[in-house]
């Protein structure tokens, strides 16, 4: 009885099934060709004003891209988004002229997005690009990357902050250089520069920043020179003292210039300290003038 039962129904599914373009609602038995294809991997662009949580990384994937806002404890900030002009069938390379204008684009709107040179701050300022596959699916973006450092010394490591950089450096802040305490090397020079209460005694203090020319990254001597001469013009105008002869005599200067791979990205800004290698001070120089900067008699 039961399987006279499920003869017909199988005989109805199965007449059911092969009626193809007669079956009810538009069914055409083909169960691919009315689902539209995904659609193909394609570019994608990075946000300005947001923050990421891991480490800058020279290239971005989007898969790797996850931004956050910046209340939430972070180690990069994005100041800025810029796209490189068409024609190019791969990314620019380190070092080439259009690599060198997006720094030189992004070292201007970090300025204006901390409220003075970023240099002033322990801060550094790096840019990153879309992969190859990316630019082949027609990313043309650069992005503007800002972390925050322990020191601008050669030991620093990127402190997870939380809160926008936003107008950081627009007044009195934590993140701004100052006056410093020198380390000498064994053989000639300030090996280090910690960074002190003015009100404490310390023998250096930063001064600005002074933008070289864009020439080889010094190796010799002889290139040095146009640096310490940049610095002691900058020493000069803080302190309130001649560009002169004497000025030497006044103050040592302690130049630090960015590496050799970031100068061949455009970074051209040198900062610079003036250093008292024979006496220490418990105040700020700034506006000091003659009488805080005396010319040394030996």
């Amino acid at each position: 009885m039961r399987r006279a039962m499920t003869t017909p129904v199988a005989a109805l599914v199965a007449g059911f099934l092969l009626a193809g373009c007669g079956a009810p609602g538009g069914l055409d038995g083909d169960l691919t060709d009315d689902w539209a294809p995904p659609p193909a991997a394609g570019a994608f662009t990075p946000e300005a004003g947001v923050c990421q949580v891991a480490d800058f990384t020279e290239t971005v994937t989007l898969g790797g891209y996850a931004p956050v806002d910046c209340a939430v404890a972070h180690r990069v900030e994005t100041v800025h988004v810029g796209t490189f002009p068409g024609g190019r069938a791969t990314p620019p390379a380190s070092g080439s002229a259009e690599l060198r204008g997006a720094f030189a684009e992004c070292d201007t709107r970090a300025t204006g997005y901390v409220g003075d040179d970023w240099r002033a701050g322990r801060l550094r300022l790096a840019v990153a690009l879309s992969t190859a596959p990316g630019w082949v699916a027609g990313s043309r973006w650069y992005r503007c990357d800002l972390s925050e450092l322990t020191t601008v010394e050669a030991a620093a490591t990127v402190v997870t902050r939380t809160g926008s950089l936003r107008d950081a450096l627009k007044g009195p802040s934590a993140l701004r250089l100052g006056c410093q305490q020198t380390k000498v090397g064994a053989v000639r020079g300030v090996r280090t520069l910690t960074p002190v209460a003015c009100g404490t005694s310390h023998d250096a203090e930063f001064v600005g920043v002074w933008k070289a020319p864009d020439r080889p990254y010094p190796t010799r001597d002889t290139d040095w020179l146009p640096l310490y001469a940049g610095c002691r013009t900058l020493l000069g105008r803080y302190v309130g003292v001649p560009d002169d002869a004497d000025l030497r005599f006044r103050s040592g200067v302690v130049v630090r210039p960015p590496g050799a791979g970031r100068w061949r990205v455009g970074d051209r800004g040198v900062r610079c300290y003036l250093w008292l290698s024979d006496r220490t001070v418990t105040a700020s120089l700034k506006g000091g003038g003659p009488a805080g900067l005396p010319v040394r008699t030996r």
